[in-house]
């Protein structure tokens, strides 16, 4: 098992085109390995830089590109050839409409995670993506170890049941590829996700500069108490600025693993039995949406 764990951010603005974001996207998980990661990655939806705003639709849904296409064929290369984990993002070509995807590489270049969002935001234009079906973790092998690893992103972070599920599953840490400003609600989101979970959460967001985001990507350990210490400690062992560039962060799996054996959050002490209210799909409450996707 892995002891420790180098997350790098990729906190770097898109091109405009499909080439410019693969050329980029490379060389920016080149200079990741050069820093000393095992895991890079990228904000959401890189392949088209997330740039679905203010577009007809039927445009940029034809910049889908498929999920074993070249483009993410060259991440998974690159894996292996950096000894690296990736995790890349696409507007993955999807029937009867694209989605928002992540595909994680480990560092021999094999594929073991492809997650689509599944809180795609139905409010606005991502009402015409096709949402994922279901949350997934992985063992990712590692140059320090084994780490199990899960993945949502940015509005799945929203949603408390999305972490819980990747704990439930085994999940040490997730990753969360984000289009959005980070401010301090979204921030205490997910503070709390793994505060409560006892889980790792990294989330790398676009720099400023590009529309409606502002940086800040993070890493949270979720490890709130240590017994050496008395009350309670930051579980924020990266807060980036707003500035483009790779952003590192190192994740004390030892630590996290010591204290998921102690502590009282996550599963520890559950009564699912009484949670039956949150699987009902008929209870509408008063404050919700009329025009959400039913």
């Amino acid at each position: 098992m892995a002891d420790r764990l180098r997350i790098a951010l990729l906190q770097i603005a898109p091109g405009n085109t499909l080439a410019e974001n693969l050329d980029k996207g490379l060389e920016a998980c080149r200079q990741a390995k050069a820093q000393g990661a095992d895991i890079a990655l990228f904000p959401e939806m890189w392949s088209c830089g997330y740039r679905i705003y203010d577009r007809p639709v039927p445009e940029w849904q034809a910049e889908a590109v498929p999920a074993e296409g070249e483009f993410v064929r060259a991440f998974g290369r690159l894996a292996g050839e950096l000894e690296m984990a990736v995790g890349v993002t696409l507007l993955e070509e999807y029937r009867p409409a694209p989605r928002n995807a992540f595909i994680l590489f480990d560092r021999h270049g094999r594929q073991k995670l492809t997650y689509a969002k599944v809180h795609t935001c139905d409010f606005s234009v991502e009402r015409n993506l096709t949402p994922g079906e279901d949350f997934y973790v992985t063992e990712l092998d590692t140059a320090g170890g084994k780490v199990q690893v899960g993945a949502m992103i940015c509005y799945d972070r929203e949603f408390p049941e999305s972490a819980r599920i990747l704990m439930l599953k085994g999940a040490e840490l997730i990753l969360v590829p984000n289009a959005c400003p980070m401010e301090i609600n979204r921030l205490s989101q997910l503070r709390a996700r793994a505060y409560e979970n006892m889980t790792a959460i990294a989330t790398c967001n676009y720099p400023d500069g590009v529309p409606d985001c502002n940086g800040g990507s993070s890493v949270f350990d979720g490890v709130a108490y240590l017994p050496e210490l008395q009350g309670s400690r930051d579980t924020c062992i990266l807060q980036a600025d707003g500035r483009e560039g790779i952003f590192t962060a190192d994740l004390d799996l030892s630590q996290l693993r010591r204290y998921r054996g102690a502590e009282v959050h996550g599963n520890a002490y559950r009564q699912p039995k009484k949670y039956a209210l949150l699987c009902d799909t008929v209870v509408r409450p008063p404050f919700v949406r009329e025009d959400r996707r039913d």
